[in-house]
């Protein structure tokens, strides 16, 4: 087992090694947010695709149906009512402007949550928070070294080794 830099794990590493290694992970920290960014992007993407498709059929059918409801509507009331023909019609012309005034009251609340809801900018505060807990973060405190482990010892076991 090494560390991302190659070096065997338990083994000393100089602060070169250490930085590089802390400089990698944090790279590939950033490329894991992107990359979880762009995931999630693409799946709000296919699910909005999908709903849009969805409404824009079930309006279809419904604006294709709508002069079937106008006309059994205008006879409707034309049998329970015995008014004249036209004033029924008008009554029902009537009927769908309400409902069509209602569900353009209804569309702007769902316009007004949608502006308000901001999928993609929770990924990039938790980006920013990552970045701001690794500006704060202090070393841990090294625990003190045996005196056979002390820089000291360690250099001149180097230089008598070379």
């Amino acid at each position: 087992m090494s560390a991302p830099d190659g070096s065997p794990v338990g083994a000393e590493r100089s602060i070169g090694q250490l930085f590089a290694s802390a400089t990698t992970e944090l790279s590939a920290l950033v490329h894991d947010e992107i990359a979880l960014a762009k995931a999630q992007l693409k799946r709000d993407v296919k699910r909005g695709a999908t709903s849009g498709g969805a409404f824009s059929l079930a309006g279809a059918v419904l604006v294709f149906s709508l002069p079937m409801l106008n006309f059994a509507l205008a006879y409707g009331i034309r049998t329970w009512s015995g008014w004249n023909l036209a004033v029924c019609f008008l009554l029902s012309f009537a009927a769908n402007v309400l409902v069509a005034g209602l569900l353009a009251l209804i569309g702007v609340v769902f316009a007004k949550k949608a502006k308000k809801e901001q999928g993609p900018q929770k990924v990039a505060a938790s980006v920013k928070e990552s970045a701001s807990v690794l500006q704060n973060a202090k070393p841990h405190p090294r625990p003190e070294l045996p005196e056979e482990r002390t820089p000291a010892a360690i250099e001149a076991v180097a230089r008598s080794s070379s």
